[in-house]
């Protein structure tokens, strides 16, 4: 894996999810509450913080919680809620070590089918069935990893040029266009909430 990814909107960053696996995991869990670019800065923080390049799963996983915490409690923190998603960050560590020996790649490398591979993917900690389809987008769209019926496993994510989430971001213009999707969606959830009161 190595190509060059503009999720975080910052060089090294992304260059770091661009060519490891599970930054780019990890980058996908963080992926909640807080500003896309935030997020997928996330893995670059933490592997700096750690005094490396890379992300290591065997490491974060044998971590010291309460370290690992305060580690993603530096300022400026690595999350908005930086404990709990220590904790989750070594979960799914821990998940890849037992299953996976360590291997994010291994996740998808073998998938036979997209279907297969979206199951692997709701099967890691913190990854319901939204975040898997984003990621197996992303996946299919811009790392070229795409098993027989990807799309159609991605849902709505993996339609070509929809522009609905970090799949789809490419540079600024993209970014500019997912976020604007966002901010319907959830003006749509909004007025719908309303509606039904």
């Amino acid at each position: 894996m190595d190509v060059t990814l503009h999720l975080a909107q910052d060089p090294e960053a992304d260059a770091l999810l661009g060519r490891s696996p599970l930054a780019a995991l990890v980058g996908m869990l963080l992926d909640q509450q807080v500003p896309m670019e935030w997020a997928f800065k996330g893995p670059a923080t933490i592997a700096q913080r750690l005094g490396g390049d890379d992300l290591d799963a065997h490491e974060i996983a044998a971590h010291e919680p309460e370290a690992f915490a305060a580690l993603l409690s530096q300022k400026p923190a690595v999350h908005r809620y930086p404990g709990s998603m220590a904790k989750r960050i070594q979960q799914l560590c821990q998940y890849l070590v037992e299953h996976y020996d360590g291997d994010a790649e291994a996740v998808w490398k073998d998938a036979g089918t997209g279907k297969d591979l979206l199951k692997r993917l709701a099967e890691l900690p913190g990854f319901g069935k939204q975040k898997a389809q984003i990621f197996l987008a992303l996946l299919g769209k811009q790392l070229g990893v795409r098993p027989t019926g990807w799309r159609e496993a991605a849902g709505s994510y993996g339609e070509p040029d929809s522009f609905r989430s970090v799949a789809d971001i490419t540079g600024p213009e993209s970014l500019v266009k997912v976020r604007a999707h966002k901010q319907e969606m959830k003006a749509a959830a909004k007025a719908s909430k309303a509606g039904g009161k």
